[in-house]
């Protein structure tokens, strides 16, 4: 409840006066035989049906302007502000000014424009829950208390950007969290100077420590039941209003290989599916590094039989491997990317005519081999069985490393590039958190759950 006298420094005139210029900026007087309001509001951020609602019907029908005011100074959406910046941030936000018997009043009747709870798309599943995060923070931490329904569940607010004034929550198990991490993002968080923000991925690069990373160390997920899960796992939540994405972190490597689903399967086939996860992965590194290196480098390695299946592929092929992985490679690369682009009717057929049209013509005209086909369509395939896909990107860009290096010095650029990046992986830290840990303790940081 709040309620601003006239003679402090916030005025209907001095707001009028901020506020000159705004087209949608409506300043209305509200007459009747016993009294009369004055409302001042931005008609684009305000909600005219809790205004009409709330504001002006009930103006009318109390009939005394004292009774409205009380009415209106014990209403929950009524806020108390003393200084001018945060009066002209309650304009701009959707809250309307009344001045009512020379007394000042902001009253919440902001208006959100968002879409309904969905399904899932960029993180689909065959079994469990289907339904995805919204662009209101509201909706949002309704679905995630329904599923986590203890008092140990706090959530801190604050407002991100100087322009944008983007709300964001912080949620977390205060009897599961690590309060160290807990300690260094609300110091990142609180030194966090940006003008705008508008989407997940944006303050997740900036709660970074690592401005050179190759691999993420957070996830960004739309979906209630991952970060439910990761809530009970002793983690951080982030969620953003105007967007339908959250944060997790601390997040390892490990845990970019995990559907949700995998919960909901027998432990044997859970396992079984992240395993072949693990396969794809090396075989979207390896493959084309292999491939340039048992065609130029070293052929001796397999057997007779497969080094003549090989050359014969590629007897019409006029350049050398390397180029001819490389070509096929960007072909693929610009297929994924029309598929993103493009209209949503014609995508997927377009993209899928032309992957087939190009294939084909490339190996009738000797461009390519037979068997580049299959290794460019299997290094398609296994990368797609990544189930996140800020990971899924990463481990795109790092395959070109591994086949530069295999370009360069053969075999021993292959295994130079696997060692090294296993000595990445274990050199790395997600807010303290061992990057490379393959198995994540359950109740991270349960040991110091009680240390504040």
């Amino acid at each position: 409840m709040s309620v601003q006298q006239d003679k402090h420094n916030v005025s209907l005139e001095w707001i009028k006066g901020e506020l000159d210029g705004f087209a949608d900026l409506i300043d209305r007087t509200l007459v009747a035989p016993f009294g009369q309001i004055n409302l001042l509001y931005i008609k684009s951020v305000t909600d005219s049906q809790t205004l009409s609602r709330h504001v002006i019907t009930p103006f009318y029908e109390m009939g005394d302007t004292n009774a409205y005011l009380d009415y209106i100074t014990t209403y929950p959406g009524t806020e108390e502000e003393t200084t001018k910046e945060i009066a002209i941030d309650l304009l701009l936000s959707g809250y309307v000014l009344l001045s009512i018997n020379d007394v000042i009043c902001f009253f919440d009747a902001m208006s959100t424009e968002s879409s309904g709870v969905s399904e899932t798309s960029a993180e689909s599943i065959s079994q469990g829950p289907s339904d995805a995060l919204t662009e209101d923070i509201a909706v949002n931490l309704n679905m995630i208390r329904r599923r986590y329904q203890s008092t140990n569940l706090k959530m801190e607010t604050m407002i991100i950007g100087d322009v944008s004034k983007t709300k964001v929550a912080i949620l977390y198990d205060i009897s599961r969290v690590d309060h160290n991490v807990l300690a260094e993002l609300r110091e990142k968080m609180n030194t966090l100077k940006v003008d705008i923000l508008q989407a997940t991925g944006e303050l997740e690069k900036f709660i970074s420590s690592d401005k050179l990373r190759v691999l993420p160390k957070s996830i960004i997920t739309e979906r209630p039941d991952r970060v439910v899960f990761n809530l009970s796992e002793g983690k951080v939540a982030i969620l953003l209003d105007t967007t339908g994405y959250a944060i997790v972190l601390p997040s390892i490597f490990n845990d970019f290989f995990t559907s949700m689903d995998d919960k909901i399967q027998f432990p044997i086939v859970g396992r079984f599916l992240k395993l072949l996860r693990i396969i794809g992965v090396c075989m979207t590194l390896w493959l084309p590094a292999i491939y340039v290196t048992l065609t130029s480098y070293n052929p001796e390695i397999i057997r007779v039989q497969v080094a003549l299946l090989i050359s014969g592929s590629r007897a019409t092929v006029p350049y050398p491997s390397f180029v001819e992985v490389l070509l096929m490679l960007m072909m693929m690369e610009f297929l994924t990317e029309a598929s993103l682009r493009l209209p949503k009717a014609i995508g997927p057929t377009a993209t899928t005519v032309g992957g087939l049209i190009l294939g084909q013509a490339a190996t009738a005209a000797g461009l390519v081999g037979n068997i580049m086909i299959i290794l460019v369509s299997a290094v398609a395939i296994s990368n797609f069985l990544i189930p996140l896909n800020m990971m899924s990107l990463s481990i795109r860009v790092l395959k070109y490393i591994f086949l530069i290096a295999a370009a360069v010095l053969g075999m021993v650029g292959v295994v130079v590039c696997v060692v090294g990046f296993a000595m990445y992986l274990c050199n790395q830290r997600s807010f303290g958190q061992p990057y490379f840990r393959l198995f994540f303790l359950d109740n991270l940081g349960k040991k110091k759950g009680g240390e504040h």
